[in-house]
């Protein structure tokens, strides 16, 4: 496994990028990021809140939990969906007309290999900061749940 993150200029926005080779064919990993039994075992979901309906409008819907025990609920919907490719999601943020966006996308290395990227722009460089903390975490989870451990 090897994470490389690519620092950018905050000439629009301030955005980050996340890119992670995971020891698990592309349609494993897209199980796991799109079945909610699955995302919950890795994602840092509140077992029984996860909800999805992935297609382009489908809505989502997740409590989390911190590492320290906070729970907060996530909603949102699915903006763009290439199977077994790329996501784009949408994130519902308090106080913002838009919502907030992450790409996922996958590709193939090999047989038993995919690359993971994930990249999103947020409006201040805090935001990017947690942002690209939680998606570190989040890759964190889905290496180990793809290599049968503990999540991060």
């Amino acid at each position: 496994m090897s994470t490389d993150q690519t620092p950018t200029a905050p000439e629009n926005g301030f955005p980050y990028t996340l890119t992670r080779t995971l020891d698990a064919p592309v349609a494993q990993v897209w199980q796991a990021w799109t079945t909610p039994d699955q995302y919950a075992q890795w994602a840092y979901a509140v077992p029984g809140t996860v909800e999805m309906d992935v297609r382009p409008g489908g809505a989502w819907k997740a409590t989390m939990r911190t590492p320290e025990g906070a729970e907060f609920p996530l909603t949102g919907s699915y903006i763009e969906v290439a199977e077994h490719r790329a996501l784009t999601i949408g994130m519902d943020v308090p106080g913002r007309p838009d919502p907030a966006t992450m790409t996922v996308e996958l590709a193939e290395q090999g047989p038993r290999n995919t690359v993971i990227t994930l990249r999103q722009t947020c409006d201040t460089a805090e935001e990017r900061d947690g942002a690209e903390q939680g998606s570190g975490m989040l890759l964190d989870g889905l290496t180990g749940f793809l290599g049968g451990g503990e999540r991060g």
